[in-house]
């Protein structure tokens, strides 16, 4: 199936801007305490929901370097002893704090037709006793270095964004004997297993969900989790639709191909995985379909992604099927996008979604990335999400949870009208 030439749409109006007047900011102390009570008995005890709130005050300070000794230093009333246990050692339940934030995202942001994202960060750290530093691909530098990764997930409408939830990727070389002291000194619980990125991620998606976290129908992310049939089969079985960027060479058939069951023969039990039958081409790459478009079927699109300002961008779409495990999967929607001059930049993305979803919602949801690259640039930049100098399992997820949750206190400023 092709479409036609739609003329431009415009799509996805990026973050608003941070504008606010000197009264505004100066309430902003004010609004940060009320904001804090929200989540203050979700602690369990009074001088743990304190530090809490000093902590979420330091992160938001106009200094250089977030991590707790400076920002105690800087704070009236810091302590560098005791806000170091409340992040590194204390035993509050930050899942707790969470679960409260999503609420309050729902109230504020939340939109039936919503799209959750996400994506992996990871930040350079060569403390090896920090849990789960390990060489391994940096995105913030462009290579192989000593790092720690995480598994992050935002929420997106047209009310405004804000990150929701963090997994700690914990590298497949922490789990043998050689790392078992360091994995002790770190208070990995034992019950920890070895999961790909992928699998962190899907454990995400359905938590928020059960959890009365925002409402979303859609789900996008970049080809890391869009090459991993078994994310976005689960994405799938939550009844949601997803519009995953995919590698290049991801193969799709274009029509549906013929399977037949395998012959049996009269002996044992009847084999019941299809198969192709002979003789049908094998499926073209994306990569192949893309450049085989007509000139024609391309339509400019105007995407505003964060922090880059105006990008137009080249659209074309294609129904077809996805390949699974070299069988006819899922009926899916092929979107082609290319950058426009000397070089273009070129995507490739599958969606879920029905026949009838016209191509600009494709289109949006597809650029629909920008809301967690900003929300790392500004969480990096402003709320100290690198700056943690932590070493325990437990200290990186409170310190995580508190820059999350402050991400959104900020976002609602700059969305409120």
């Amino acid at each position: 199936m092709q479409v036609g030439n739609l003329g431009i749409i415009e799509i996805n109006a990026g973050p608003p801007p941070l504008d606010l007047s000197p009264e505004e900011i100066a309430a902003l102390a004010d609004a940060l305490v009320d904001y804090h009570a929200a989540f203050a008995d979700r602690y369990y005890r009074k001088e743990q929901a304190h530090w809490g709130y000093k902590s979420l005050q330091g992160l938001m300070l106009p200094i250089e370097r977030t991590a707790i000794e400076p920002m105690a230093l800087a704070l009236d009333g810091g302590a560098v002893q005791a806000m170091q246990q409340c992040i590194g050692q204390g035993q509050w339940q930050d899942d707790l704090l969470l679960w409260q934030h999503w609420r309050l995202v729902d109230e504020t942001l939340g939109d039936a037709d919503g799209v959750s994202i996400v994506d992996g960060s990871d930040v350079p750290k060569h403390g090896e006793p920090s849990v789960g530093v390990a060489r391994q691909w940096c995105g913030h530098g462009g290579n192989v270095d000593h790092g720690q990764a995480g598994v992050f997930a935002a929420s997106a409408s047209r009310k405004g964004s804000t990150r929701l939830d963090r997994r700690l990727y914990v590298p497949e070389e922490w789990f043998d004997a050689a790392h078992r002291e360091r994995w002790c000194k770190c208070g990995i619980p034992d019950a920890t297993f070895c999961k790909t990125q992928q699998v962190l991620a899907l454990e995400m998606v359905p938590a928020s969900v059960t959890e009365g976290g925002p409402q979303f129908r859609w789900l996008t992310c970049d080809e890391a989790f869009g090459r991993d049939g078994a994310f976005l089969a689960g994405i799938a079985a939550l009844g949601r639709w997803y519009c995953a960027e995919v590698p290049h060479d991801t193969p799709v058939w274009l029509t549906r191909p013929a399977t037949a069951g395998p012959t049996w023969r009269g002996r044992g039990r009847r084999p019941r995985q299809a198969r192709l039958v002979p003789g049908d081409p094998a499926p073209p790459r994306v990569e192949q379909l893309a450049a085989a478009v007509p000139l024609d079927a391309w339509h400019p699109s105007l995407i505003t992604e964060g922090s880059t300002g105006l990008l137009v961008a080249e659209c074309a779409f294609q129904r077809g099927v996805a390949v699974r495990a070299g069988l006819p999967g899922p009926d899916v929607w092929l979107v082609f996008r290319r950058g426009l001059g000397e070089k273009p930049d070129r995507k490739g993305s599958l969606s879920n979604a029905p026949p009838p979803t016209p191509v600009a919602v494709l289109v949006r949801v597809a650029g629909m990335r920008w809301p967690i690259a900003t929300a790392f640039e500004e969480s990096k930049g402003g709320l100290g999400l690198e700056h943690d100098e932590v070493r325990s399992w437990v200290g990186w997820h409170h310190h995580m949870t508190l820059c999350t949750h402050g991400g959104q206190r900020s976002w609602t400023h700059r969305a409120a009208p």
